[in-house]
């Protein structure tokens, strides 16, 4: 599944205006479960940024370099949330072309005609069960704020604070809101299903048919260029992690390597924290997948599931295959292969069954493992905290992977088809070419954008610190503060 968009108001007219004659329709309903359910998940993935990730990536980098990280981090979170309040969400989340949306909700002007900002709903997965629209607002936000965050982590320890303040605001506007609105958008259930139940009770089938066929058109029409492609993607495997992932591999290219990679020792400085803020990962993963299913459902549930059993089966692949290869378990491969198994069932999440998801996990711990080592020493590229390795790669096996996951006969739940009002019939050739639709437009468009930006900010701020400041730590030479005062 993919995200609830936010029904079109054009849409929904047009539906109800055909059948005002015949309808039944009923007007959507907020269910306060589902809000409950949406509130507290929205916490949980702020969790996963701060503290989670902070920590994560803290614990990863060199001790001169804990705040600096820290930093970064919860700038993102800050800056983007304003971004996303003042026209963020407008862009990625209304109709306005296959590519990118307008400026009708811009300062988060959503009061509907006559009612104030607390009447405005947003659809679900659901015809005719909605959410408060401020929620889904808040828990959209804060994949805005994560996606960003991950690419810190590429070129962690040598780029200057000046140019990740320029960086995110940037790459937010020209690369994740355009992948957002092009995977997520699409007008919601409600008026395609509210005129298939019209077309069904119709006694004049002929009339209702040509009614019918024009609402269908114009729900196709009112949907992100990528979801028209058919791919699926339940809770972000190509909007958030093959997104910063390609960012953050082009950043550190061009960024270039640490003083003295390879040569000296860079080892994590507390993996204590690391640990900490890996399991928030997890704990707040919970609400990435489980809240993308907009309702306190069965879908839920499964991906909730699904975010226990493929987590763990790729903690223990990465952990057991680099026992075998290099004799001895290691926690940072526990740990990494944890957060490589949440990456993959990202896009599954709701998709999968249990038996598949726990496939998937094994899978991608190896992968991910392959990338982060063998990959990555044969290229000598400087990926700091391994960005590339587990957010790209593992988001490109999970986005493939949700393809074949979702066929029924492998315990998946199908794809449902709003317009014939049940699970489409799965076709593996086209499902993979729809996924391969959304793998490779987002590594073009984050790939190639994202240097463009980075060149940008070279030429306006610079992107690196100079030798000496970087041999002495960011935390000091960039914010006169130290992690530790011992």
């Amino acid at each position: 599944m993919t995200f609830k968009r936010p029904y079109s108001a054009g849409l929904t007219a047009l539906a109800v205006g055909m059948f005002a004659a015949t309808s039944a329709y009923a007007e959507a309903t907020v269910n306060k479960g589902d809000n409950a359910w949406m509130l507290t998940s929205t916490v949980l993935v702020l969790l996963m940024t701060i503290p989670g990730l902070a920590l994560f990536y803290g614990g990863l980098v060199r001790s001169k370099n804990m705040l600096s990280v820290l930093m970064q981090v919860f700038y993102t979170v800050c800056i983007v949330t304003l971004i996303w309040a003042v026209y963020g969400y407008s862009l990625a989340f209304t109709g306005g072309s296959d590519f990118i949306g307008g400026f009708s909700k811009a300062f988060l002007k959503i009061a509907p005609e006559g009612k104030t900002i607390l009447d405005a709903q947003a659809a679900t997965f659901s015809a005719d069960v909605n959410i408060t629209e401020l929620i889904y607002i808040c828990f959209q936000m804060t994949f805005a704020c994560i996606t960003p965050a991950l690419i810190v982590g590429a070129f962690a320890e040598r780029m200057k604070f000046s140019a990740v303040a320029l960086f995110v605001p940037l790459w937010v506007t020209l690369i994740y809101l355009p992948i957002a609105h092009m995977v997520w958008y699409w007008a919601g259930p409600d008026a395609i299903t509210a005129a298939l139940k019209t077309f069904e009770a119709a006694t004049d089938k002929a009339a209702a048919q040509a009614a019918f066929d024009a609402a269908k058109t114009a729900f196709g029409d009112d949907q992100g260029w990528i979801f028209k492609k058919g791919a699926i993607d339940f809770a972000g495997g190509t909007v958030v992690h093959i997104n910063a992932g390609i960012a953050g591999l082009v950043g550190a290219l061009l960024i270039g390597k640490r003083v003295g990679y390879g040569k000296e020792l860079m080892a994590p400085h507390s993996l204590t924290m690391t640990m900490i803020g890996a399991s928030l990962l997890w704990v707040g993963w919970f609400g990435f997948n489980a809240g993308s299913n907009l309702e306190a459902s069965g879908g839920a549930a499964l991906a909730m599931t699904n975010s226990f059993v493929a987590t763990a089966a790729a903690a223990m692949a990465w952990m057991f295959a680099e026992w075998i290869v290099k004799g001895h378990p290691s926690v940072l491969g526990a740990l990494s292969g944890a957060v490589a198994g949440l990456v993959a069932v990202t896009p599954a999440a709701g998709y999968a069954g249990p038996m598949g998801a726990i496939v998937l996990g094994l899978v991608v711990g190896i992968v991910c493992l392959f990338f982060c080592t063998v990959v990555k020493n044969a290229l000598g590229y400087d990926d700091s905290l391994d960005v590339f390795g587990v957010h790209c790669v593992g988001g490109i096996v999970g986005a493939l992977g949700t393809g074949i996951l979702v066929n029924p006969a492998l315990g998946g739940t199908g794809v449902m088809d709003y317009t014939i009002g049940k699970i489409a019939e799965y076709d593996f050739a086209a499902q993979m070419v729809s996924q391969l639709w959304g793998v490779c437009t987002t590594l073009v468009w984050s790939g190639i954008g994202s240097a463009i930006l980075f060149k940008v900010v070279d030429v306006i701020v610079g992107l690196r610190v100079n030798v000496e400041t970087e041999r002495e730590g960011l935390d000091v030479t960039e914010h006169t503060e130290r992690a530790y005062n011992m």
